[in-house]
């Protein structure tokens, strides 16, 4: 299948404003672009990428006073395929982790491991291992999170999740992970778009999606505790300790997001 994805921002800056972009789509998926998601902004304003720490692309731009309209608008390939479902897959020990998934098992900005420890232990702790504990942990951050975009605050964390039983999908997202590594299986966040192929009417307003990925046995898989059902057509932009790592749109200065539009749609017919 062919996916249509994008997005289109409007700011309104008082003066020249910096800011740090995580908008484009993840370099894993490079060889699936059909047409490339390259960044137009009105003004034109010169635009430079670098790689971040975490391997995803960023941009870096100086809004100019006044009305700025940033986006994108690709077109990619995808298998078609929902997200893989191992229930065979091993929790691996600890003292076997590769290197670079032991960052995942720390706590960070969004994800207090510290706070969370005693009561994931109390939930899961007697519990099955591997994916089956993955699977359990997605299934209680579901039931207990209540679904609404009236809920979103973008300082809320995992703890305060947890606490007031409600939020958006990066909280979701939030809470699985830090359970999951309080139970030492590393987990990171991860954002994108997410179309709603091969889901039932009627379909929700189409936003930037975040979910999370579980290290078992020797790879990472894909766990989405919000919606908490494989599903198709995930494009993945960037991964991340939480959502501090990557913010979608960092800027500094005064501005005022006027609207914002996302798309992430089946491509029908030739």
């Amino acid at each position: 299948m062919q996916i249509r994805v994008g997005f289109e921002m409007e700011y309104r800056c008082p003066y020249p404003t910096p800011m740090i972009l995580a908008l484009n789509i993840h370099y894993s998926r490079a060889s699936d672009l059909v047409r490339p998601d390259h960044l137009v902004t009105h003004p034109a304003v010169p635009i430079t990428a670098y790689r971040d720490q975490f391997g995803n692309w960023c941009s870096r731009l100086v809004a100019p006073p006044g009305r700025f309209v940033l986006g994108t608008d690709a077109l990619i390939n995808d298998t078609g395929k929902p997200d893989v479902v191992a229930p065979g897959a091993t929790q691996t020990p600890v003292e076997h982790l590769p290197e670079s998934t032991l960052a995942y098992l720390l706590g960070s900005r969004y994800c207090e491991t510290d706070l969370l420890s005693d009561i994931a232990w109390q939930q899961f702790g007697d519990g099955p291992t591997g994916w089956a504990r993955v699977q359990a942990i997605c299934d209680f951050v579901h039931r207990h999170i209540e679904f609404g975009y009236a809920h979103a605050r973008r300082t809320r964390s995992a703890r305060e999740a947890y606490e007031e039983g409600r939020g958006v999908c990066r909280d979701y997202a939030h809470l699985a992970i830090t359970f999951c590594r309080c139970m030492n299986i590393p987990a990171r966040y991860c954002t994108g778009y997410l179309g709603d192929m091969g889901t039932e009417q009627p379909h929700g307003t189409m936003d930037f999606a975040a979910w999370f990925e579980a290290f078992l046995g020797d790879r990472w898989y894909t766990f989405d505790a919000r919606n908490n059902m494989p599903r198709v057509g995930r494009v993945l932009i960037a991964r991340g300790r939480d959502a501090c790592d990557v913010a979608l749109a960092s800027t500094f200065g005064p501005n005022t997001l006027e609207r914002f539009k996302v798309w992430a749609d089946e491509v029908v017919g030739p």
